[in-house]
């Protein structure tokens, strides 16, 4: 028996979650109500058979039922509350969005919610959200329609609905606008963006931020009447008038404009457009955001953005699983490297990174406390992070490591020559891990003792922004060791796709035609800036003369030679000035020049008076990337096309409301892109050649 703890040491130790009075709860299938000796009633929310909260209809609809129950007890009060340790509520349940195509029989479904969600917040009783962890969407919402919320520390909320081609549908566009400054609210809905629990505090989001063992007392506080609340602010009064709502409007839609394109993404300029109209008059806001949220949810680019949802949830299923890392050594402290490290570190692995040059490692740990500084929230997380981070001069790390990631020049003689230094020491159930972008390991492996234990695990630049890592499989590798790759990166919020070893792998490849295309039409005379144009009008985040500059021209130039080298692909010969270019140093953004060169904040300088592009020249570049997406499916490199789609979308950007280029093909059409392709292989010649799969490839699935 341990010995007892000192009273102090309990008061600090962490407590479980305060679920309300013991007495035996009254239990629907989804909720459960008790009622204490201080007639406080509790209501918590425990989804049946889900590990998650979210707000489906059968849960909204029993949760009427409930509150019937709390109108006739006689209650003082009500709290409402997760019993999930990982959240309150995480939004509505997206599954019913999918596939829906009836605006009208929407609309009746989201009046009906509406009604409901409404009759919480006319109880004739002080109602309490209970918020900890995540509370996103419709479970922010569900707290808006409660007179008190009261935040754990650990507290997200948000409205993520823009997303997902949408903006909030359950009162949340009428209930935030009148709680708190309508800008700060406005904006909070048309970014996305989540507010931890002060921020959410200073915002009047929420009324008080507490840790777990002040919750019952903030509790009797709020029902008594006792708790002070900050809410509103000077600006609900002047934006109450219609020319300052109208003035606003004007400039969110100008900031909108930069972020989604209205052509492409109809949410934020809807959300806005009902704002300016109906700002302040909570009726007409409410039924115009029920028809709105209706009409957006049936249309394609909200549809197409819910299938990105589910892609990013098939990839994170993968990742499910212990790894048993929890050390890990890099070896080389360049870009990749060291944001790698740095990464890694951040997400509360211990890492040691390594370098012949300690200038490099040096310069990787700066970056790091550059990185830490901005993105973590406060300063013991960032030391904690730097803590974890560890300069490692002798590389005597690699004997503690549980993985190790090569991350060197991509040359495979180099590679392999860190293989025989390092192999040597390493734990022998630790996985030796490539990251290679091109290389195939049946290539690195030779001579290596355990080849089983090789896997490829390819992040793209930025690392910190890249939520994909391809996980590269080869014949010898052992699928303990893939799984638990896998699972490591879930474990750092990375989102793993399988993939075969092959030159190129999946997303190089698919991106190499893409590229070389854009340099044929530079060598054509075609202005840089009318490119990246072509690009982005179709919905790419940045154009391929800009991407290139991002991957960077030396490392494109080895995926060239190595898929040239290696493969059958027609891909056009290298330019001469872009050897040239990688030779003299101009390798892109990170060298501050390449292909454009770039200001202090590393942005490229770009021409205004470039011309518009042709009509023609998005399907010289896209095509080429879908011929070969579909030419990786049929060689097995890739397991499925939603793998493929969501693999290409979160390494490259490739424009999400379109749902991914093979969506995007079947969308279109193979009849029409097998045409395209071959009219541009009679204009432009063989590297337009249309793979044979589009003669048997249908339409929309």
């Amino acid at each position: 028996m341990s010995p007892a703890r000192p009273s102090a040491w309990n008061t600090l130790a962490p407590r479980d979650v305060e679920l309300g009075p013991g007495n035996a709860p009254k239990v629907f299938t989804h909720w459960r109500l008790t009622r204490g000796p201080d007639d406080i009633a509790w209501l918590l929310l425990d989804r049946a058979n889900e590990s998650t909260n979210t707000l489906s209809e059968p849960v909204l609809a029993e949760l009427e039922k409930v509150l019937f129950d709390i109108e006739g007890m006689g209650a003082k009060g009500l709290v409402i509350r997760s019993a999930k340790k990982g959240g309150f509520i995480a939004g509505a349940d997206i599954r019913d969005f999918k596939g829906v195509t009836d605006a009208r029989e929407v609309e009746r479904r989201i009046r009906r919610a509406h009604e409901i969600v409404d009759r919480l917040a006319v109880l004739r009783m002080p109602t309490v959200a209970v918020i900890h962890g995540y509370c996103l969407g419709g479970g922010l919402e569900l707290a808006l329609a409660c007179k008190y919320r009261i935040a754990l520390s650990n507290a997200k909320l948000g409205f993520p609905e823009i997303m997902l081609g949408l903006h909030p549908g359950l009162g949340g566009t009428f209930r935030l606008t009148a709680l708190i400054d309508p800008v700060q609210a406005m904006t909070m809905m048309l970014t996305g963006k989540t507010a931890h629990a002060k921020r959410a505090k200073a915002l009047g989001l929420v009324d008080a931020v507490i840790e777990e063992r002040h919750v019952e007392n903030a509790v009797r506080a709020a029902v008594a009447g006792e708790m002070k609340t900050n809410r509103g602010s000077l600006k609900s009064g002047v934006l109450g008038l219609s020319p300052a709502r109208r003035f606003a409007a004007r400039r969110m839609r100008t900031e909108a404009e930069k972020r989604a394109p209205s052509r492409y993404y109809p949410a934020p300029y809807r959300l806005i457009d009902l704002w300016q109209e109906h700002g302040g008059n909570v009726k007409a806001m409410q039924g115009a955001e029920i028809t709105s949220f209706s009409e957006l949810l049936v249309g394609e680019t909200a549809q197409n953005l819910i299938r990105v949802f589910f892609l990013r949830e098939k990839l994170k299923d993968s990742a499910k699983g212990e790894s048993g890392i929890r050390n890990v050594h890099v070896v080389g402290a360049g870009t990749m490297g060291g944001d790698i490290a740095a990464w890694c570190a951040a997400r509360g692995l211990r890492v040691t990174l390594a370098d012949l040059d300690r200038n490099a490692v040096a310069k990787a740990v700066g970056r790091a406390a550059e990185f830490y500084d901005k993105k973590l929230h406060s300063s013991i997380e960032r030391r904690d992070a730097l803590d974890r981070l560890i300069p490692d001069f002798e590389g005597a790390g690699v004997t503690k490591a549980d993985l190790v990631i090569e991350a060197v020049v991509e040359k495979a003689d180099v590679k392999r020559k860190v293989f025989d230094a390092i192999a040597p020491k390493m734990k022998k159930d630790a996985i030796l891990a490539t990251n290679t972008s091109s290389i195939p390991l049946e290539e690195l492996r030779e001579g290596l003792a355990f080849p089983d234990r090789l896997v490829g695990l390819h992040f793209f630049n930025p690392v910190a922004k890249m939520e994909l890592v391809e996980v590269i499989a080869h014949d010898q590798a052992n699928k303990a060791m893939l799984d638990r790759a896998h699972a490591f990166c879930g474990a750092i919020d990375r989102l793993p796709a399988a993939v075969k070893s092959a030159p190129g792998f999946l997303v190089n490849r698919a991106l190499t035609p893409y590229l070389a295309e854009a340099f044929v039409m530079l060598d054509e005379g075609t202005p840089k800036e009318t490119i990246d144009r072509a690009a982005e009008d179709f919905g790419m985040p940045m154009g391929p003369i800009e991407l290139a500059d991002r991957v960077g021209l030396d490392i494109g130039l080895e995926v060239v030679r190595m898929l040239k080298d290696t493969l059958d692909d027609p891909i056009p010969e290298i330019p001469g000035w872009l050897e040239k270019k990688v030779e003299s140093g101009e390798t892109g953004r990170k060298a501050g020049k390449g292909l454009y060169e770039y200001d202090d904040k590393g942005k490229p300088k770009k021409r205004s008076d470039a011309p518009a592009p042709g009509p023609e020249m998005a399907d010289r570049l896209l095509l080429p990337m879908l011929n070969t997406c579909l030419r990786c499916l049929g060689e097995g490199i890739v397991e499925d096309e939603d793998t493929l789609d969501g693999a290409i979308i979160f390494a490259t950007g490739f424009a999400p409301f379109r749902g991914g280029p093979m969506h995007y093909a079947r969308s279109r059409g193979g009849a029409d892109i097998l045409a395209t392709l071959k009219r541009l292989e009679q204009q432009y010649g063989p590297r337009f050649t249309p793979d044979k799969g589009w003669e048997d490839f249908s339409g929309e699935t």
